[in-house]
């Protein structure tokens, strides 16, 4: 997850013109290729995103309970109410075996 140097706001993956950006709601947009994740994957994985025009989603280091794929790509839901915290999604690479992560 990156957060916006202006705002603090999340920031989300977008595709634009075939070019990958990480895009917040008050108008910053960065390339995600120069950026970099700061989470409870590695501090200093590139980030990759996937998908088509309709949906993009960021690719991590997940180990996949199924077929124990290293890589799956994830993206949020906001599942219960709006004061609880949204639902994390991965999809393996390898396999495509869907699971949720719970914050």
């Amino acid at each position: 997850m990156m957060f916006c140097p202006k705002c603090k706001s999340i920031m989300m993956p977008k595709l634009e013109k075939g070019k990958k950006y990480l895009v917040c709601g008050c108008g910053y947009k960065q390339e995600a290729q120069s950026v970099t994740l700061k989470e409870s994957v590695k501090a200093s994985a590139d980030i990759a995103v996937v998908g088509d025009e309709k949906s993009v989603n960021v690719v991590i280091d997940a180990r996949c309970p199924k077929c124990d794929h290293g890589k799956a790509e994830y993206w949020e839901l906001q599942t219960r109410s709006a004061d609880e915290p949204p639902t994390r999604f991965h999809k393996c690479l390898k396999c495509r075996h869907t699971w949720r992560e719970y914050k």
